[in-house]
């Protein structure tokens, strides 16, 4: 089963919110309308505005109220991506040429920022008040996340809890948001409203670790990008962690993997084969499987609608994906 097909019966509505992504990032500019459409174009599994959506099932659903959420959401992680690939130097995502590439790390921020600055344009338009805190404070928790990330790079032995703390931000903080606001934008009850937002959380933190599993076993076709691409950036991820935790002397190796020239690429297929051997992509996909099995605990208490059997076939798809 496709992911989208889980979530088929909503496709007008998310005809909607493509719609008016593709509107909201018009501008006069050409340079700056040409580089938001490129990442538009590009595609995506829209998984945030998709969550909004189903969480505002568990409320009084109304598209023309929950696109005021749904696509500010969207808005803000595009913004967050063009901003990764500068900080990381990534050259490609999801196959295509990243803006920082096709263009230069100037024009790239400044898409960035006006992403961003759409994202808060459009959420004024949304009638509850909890939307404009609850966005801002994830902008916020998103940059501390960013900057905790260029902290540790290259720093090998870390605490599972710093890996932890990054994902959250970077990845289940608006995953968590995504049905917080959904439910709130419907008028959801408060217990359902943090059923909601728990099952985005975890979900959330899933999604990311298994991201980063990925990194180490899919190939360049699946991912769109170069495989290991996290550990050439100095970024350590769950299964590299594992591995050092196992065998200390292996940090010495990936140091010195990743200082060589780019074209010394069999140092680093070295240590991503020992990553490999070392057990920790079985550990790191046991520790998502947990935040999925939790992820779906979380929704037991919640009413048995549609929505509800389509969150838990997507967090069944997350634990299967394989890219």
């Amino acid at each position: 089963m496709k992911l989208t097909d889980i979530y088929w019966y909503l496709r007008k509505d998310i005809a909607v919110i493509e719609k008016e992504l593709e509107q909201n990032i018009g501008t006069d500019h050409p340079v700056l309308k040409q580089a938001s459409s490129h990442l538009l174009n590009a595609g995506g599994k829209r998984i945030r505005p998709v969550f909004v959506l189903l969480a505002g099932q568990f409320g009084r659903y109304d598209i023309e109220e929950i696109r005021h959420v749904a696509v500010p959401l969207e808005l803000i992680h595009m913004a967050s991506l063009v901003h990764d690939d500068v900080i990381d130097d990534a050259d490609l995502r999801r196959g295509k040429k990243t803006i920082k590439t096709k263009w230069d790390n100037r024009v790239a921020m400044y898409t960035g920022d006006y992403m961003f600055a759409r994202a808060v344009e459009l959420a004024s338009h949304c009638r509850e008040p909890a939307v404009h805190e609850v966005l801002s404070d994830a902008m916020v928790e998103m940059c501390i996340g960013e900057v905790e990330q260029l902290r540790d790079q290259y720093i090998w032995s870390q605490h599972l809890k710093n890996y932890l703390r990054r994902i959250k931000r970077k990845t289940a903080l608006l995953i968590a948001i995504s049905c917080k606001l959904g439910a709130a934008a419907a008028g959801a009850d408060a217990v359902t409203n943090r059923q909601l937002s728990l099952f985005g959380y975890r979900v959330g933190m899933a999604f990311q670790i298994t991201d980063d599993i990925l990194d180490f076993v899919g190939t360049e076709k699946e991912l769109g990008k170069p495989a290991g691409g996290d550990l050439k950036q100095g970024n350590v991820t769950l299964p590299a962690l594992y591995a050092i935790e196992k065998d200390r002397s292996l940090k010495d190796r990936i140091a010195a993997a990743v200082s060589e020239s780019s074209t010394n690429e069999m140092g680093m297929a070295g240590v991503i084969g020992e990553i490999r051997d070392s057990g920790g992509i079985g550990f790191s996909k046991q520790m998502a499987d947990r935040y999925l099995m939790k992820a779906k605990e979380a929704l037991d208490p919640l009413e048995d609608i549609r929505a509800k059997h389509a969150f838990t076939q997507i967090a069944d798809y997350i634990g299967s994906r394989k890219f």
